[in-house]
């Protein structure tokens, strides 16, 4: 996975557990594509502090998720949900038995929501 990606996504789970600078600086430069430049003057700091509090940021986010591994779950629950949609398509497709049609449809729903 892209690291940017990866960074976004781990911002969004474990974010609210970082200081507020972190969490601001991540969020402006990963997904409002502010660089480093533009958030320093925003805020009156220099380029390398703003970098810095970045680097402690995105240090903290993957100690989380190492610890946590709450993305890894995530990702893995959506692996599987989308293989199981797969299946259940190609069972609808094979049997034409309307009742069956109707439950693996109300399953698909299901397992969508939780995509």
């Amino acid at each position: 996975m892209e690291k940017n990606v990866e960074i976004s996504m781990l911002c969004q789970l474990y974010g609210k557990l970082l200081t507020e600078k972190q969490y601001e600086f991540i969020d402006d430069y990963y997904n409002n594509d502010l660089s480093l430049s533009e958030i320093a003057e925003n805020n009156n700091i220099t380029r390398q502090a703003v970098r810095d509090i970045i680097k402690k940021g995105e240090k903290k986010l993957f100690e989380y998720e190492e610890k946590l591994l709450f993305m890894k779950r995530m990702l893995n629950q959506e692996k599987r949900i989308e293989k199981a949609l797969s299946e259940l398509t190609k069972i609808q497709k094979d049997y034409s038995d309307k009742e069956i049609a109707n439950v693996l449809e109300n399953v698909k729903k299901e397992l969508r929501y939780l995509v």
